[in-house]
């Protein structure tokens, strides 16, 4: 497909890029959120296309009590660093001792003792996602403590054993990415073209008429990458002529 750089203006959704996976819009089966991205348009890409990946279909937590201190852990899918800020900040307790916390977003990771003594609790708890095959996750492990001591193994076995029962205790989906696609449609065609979205599953179907070409609009969405070709290859055959493809 040759490469032509549109003048409309495209409006396209925002999407979520991540290191190295690049998880353009990814949107998991259970429905998680995205977060915001940017970048020029492309021709398709098909051999860059990001993996699909496991995440947690929903927030879980279990508790535990280890020599008096309660630790109850919380795990939930996120799509991005603000997301993993805000989810911190909805299940952080000040008044525990400690709200210790780790995340990985694909190559991306993160993880914080707060103040428990150095790698005793996030570095194991990112070893339990890590362990867990899990990504885009994150787990906050708060601990209320209880008068005794654990020491520097107790911790890292508490931290990172409480986190691991906790990501093994939630249910899981497959998350395939999609991608950001906008086509210039002829507006006696939008039936045609609406028709094939909905049979490859495309969302965030949007149109926007200010292109600045008569009788045109830009219909842009979202579709799994492995579904690209063939949606293209399937507008064109019904609409029996060629229909311009841009990708973020």
């Amino acid at each position: 497909m040759a490469v032509r750089i549109s003048p409309l203006r495209l409006r396209f959704p925002s999407f979520i890029v991540t290191a190295s996976r690049s998880q353009e819009a990814a949107t998991p089966c259970c429905g998680s959120g995205g977060g915001g991205g940017g970048g020029g348009l492309t021709a398709r890409a098909m051999s860059s296309a990001p993996s699909p990946y496991t995440t947690l279909k929903e927030r879980v937590s279990c508790e535990r009590e280890i020599k008096k201190s309660k630790f109850l852990a919380v795990a939930a899918p996120i799509s991005d660093e603000r997301s993993a800020h805000s989810f911190l900040s909805e299940v952080r307790d000040p008044r525990a001792t400690h709200n210790c916390w780790a995340y990985k977003l694909g190559d991306q990771y993160r993880s914080n003792d707060d103040g428990e003594p150095s790698g005793t609790a996030g570095k194991p708890m990112y070893s339990a996602i890590v362990s867990s095959g899990l990504d885009m996750v994150m787990v906050v492990v708060i601990r209320y403590f209880g008068g005794i001591k654990l020491g520097t193994g107790g911790l890292v076995r508490a931290y990172g054993g409480v986190a691991s029962e906790c990501l093994k205790g939630g249910t899981t989906c497959l998350v395939k990415p999609k991608a950001p696609i906008g086509i210039e449609v002829p507006f006696e065609l939008l039936g045609t073209v609406y028709h094939q979205l909905q049979h490859f599953q495309a969302e965030d179907i949007k149109e926007d008429y200010d292109t600045g070409k008569d009788g045109v609009t830009m219909v842009t969405f979202r579709v799994e990458y492995d579904k690209m070709e063939s949606l293209e290859d399937a507008i064109n055959s019904a609409c029996s002529r060629k229909i311009e493809f841009y990708k973020r």
